[in-house]
């Protein structure tokens, strides 16, 4: 696979709590340059971003970020002023406390009400899957695919671990026949994991490192 096709997957990522307006200046620059799919961004950037890169580039951001456990309401209210300001692309941290009650149709409405004010643009729902058992992440494929949401996404990249080979070809078995497309996030290491993390199913790919190696 081509580098270039490879970037066409990638979300390329700076969410660091220390981020400046230099830094994200430099990732809409290089995103433009590589023709990245989407630059995902802090939400305090996204309406500065969103004039810089004058359509160019679509602008991605984060809620609930980076743990999840924010009430619904505040989720709808930062999807809908991220989306006031000019994001293109919405990924939203589920509450993971709740998975492990089995508070499932909470989980499922929630997602339903973000996705409700995100109208025609793209919903990425992460489920932190270092944090899960596999009959979590069974049943996250199921909720969210119910929920109306585009992509199941793996991982913030804050907790203890990334996307793995294992939890794309787990996601991709519980998602047959499925629209629900699959986003990994974290561990993305080289071009050569992001070429197997696509073959196993993965949509798009959340990392900042493969255009620093470009």
């Amino acid at each position: 696979m081509e580098k270039q096709d490879i970037l066409k997957k990638v979300d390329h990522t700076l969410l660091n709590q220390t981020a400046k307006w230099e830094d994200i200046k430099k990732i809409c620059d290089d995103g433009i340059k590589f023709n990245v799919a989407s630059v995902c961004i802090p939400p305090c950037y996204v309406e500065e971003a969103k004039k810089y890169v004058e359509n160019k580039l679509k602008i991605c951001t984060v809620i609930g970020f980076p743990n999840g456990y924010s009430t619904t309401n505040v989720k709808v209210y930062e999807t809908l002023n991220a989306i006031e300001n000019g994001a293109d692309e919405i990924d939203m941290v589920i509450n993971i406390g709740y998975l492990k009650d089995k508070k499932y149709d909470y989980i499922e409405n929630e997602i339903k009400k973000v996705k409700s004010v995100c109208g025609d643009k793209i919903l990425k729902v992460i489920i932190e899957t270092c944090l899960l058992t596999e009959e979590e992440k069974i049943k996250m494929c199921e909720i969210v695919d119910k929920s109306g949401a585009d992509y199941i996404k793996t991982s913030t990249g804050f907790s203890t671990g990334g996307a793995t080979f294992e939890d794309i070809k787990l996601f991709k078995k519980n998602l047959q026949g499925s629209k629900l497309k699959i986003k990994a996030a974290g561990g993305v290491k080289s071009f050569e994991d992001a070429e197997e993390f696509i073959k196993l199913g993965a949509d798009r790919l959340g990392t900042s490192r493969l255009v620093k190696l470009l």
